[in-house]
């Protein structure tokens, strides 16, 4: 369902105008190449610049049938829907064992991902709630950590697969908190590497993570088409 008459759509909605968008979107850009980490600024950048490539995710969901599961579902991956002692207690190798050594050796939670509010669709709105809630599950499977050289990697992927544009501005100006060394690395392996994956893997947003714990990391690497990370350190 799309916005009517400036009416909120679903919980946490708020309506705003194409003005009203692009200044969002500008301020947020500014915000975020300013500090990376502003996790609310990046999210903002996403809702009000995804126009097109929501949509386009959204239409190769429904035209995968476990994509279209997902949307049917809502599945969201958060700490209250995730019973971590299982998972930290699956098999090392394990997408779910993975997944909580990731989140406990960086430090993060998949709570902190923040809900959507500009997107005045409420399909789309749940579109990119599940990309931010896959995004350490992208981590995990890439192994990259969440350093800056991790992050732009990543978002390289990201930008290939999604198309959006949040994830094109990380990839294209991330790199310029870089040193010299990791730059090297970046542009002769990482990024190559990256866009390679992205291309050649189907749409991330077709897996339901949350029945694949089990499976280990590699065969869903190769079920997805992610080739095998160069050997170097991140």
């Amino acid at each position: 369902m799309e916005a009517e008459g400036g009416f909120p759509l679903y919980p946490g909605h708020i309506p705003t105008s194409p003005l009203q968008k692009a200044l969002l979107a500008a301020g947020s850009a500014l915000a975020a190449l300013r500090d990376p980490y502003r996790h609310d600024m990046v999210a903002v950048l996403g809702e009000t610049t995804g126009c097109l490539a929501l949509p386009n995710l959204r239409d190769k969901m429904r035209h995968h049938p476990e994509g279209y599961r997902i949307l049917q579902e809502r599945p969201r991956i958060r700490l209250s829907t995730l019973d971590v002692d299982r998972l930290r207690g699956l098999p090392d190798g394990t997408l779910g064992r993975e997944y909580v050594r990731f989140l406990e050796d960086n430090k993060v939670s998949p709570d902190t991902r923040m809900p959507a509010k500009f997107v005045d669709d409420e399909e789309l709105a749940y579109v990119i709630q599940r990309y931010r809630e896959v995004h350490d599950l992208m981590h995990t499977l890439l192994g990259m950590p969440t350093n800056m050289l991790g992050e732009v990697v990543v978002k390289w992927f990201e930008a290939v697969q999604t198309g959006l544009p949040m994830c094109i501005l990380g990839a294209a100006f991330g790199p310029v908190r870089l040193n010299a060394r990791k730059l090297q690395v970046l542009a002769t392996e990482l990024v190559p590497w990256a866009i390679r994956s992205g291309r050649n893997a189907s749409c991330i947003l077709n897996v339901y993570y949350e029945q694949r714990w089990e499976q280990s990391v590699e065969s869903l690497r190769e079920e997805i088409g992610i080739l095998p990370p160069p050997a170097v350190r991140v």
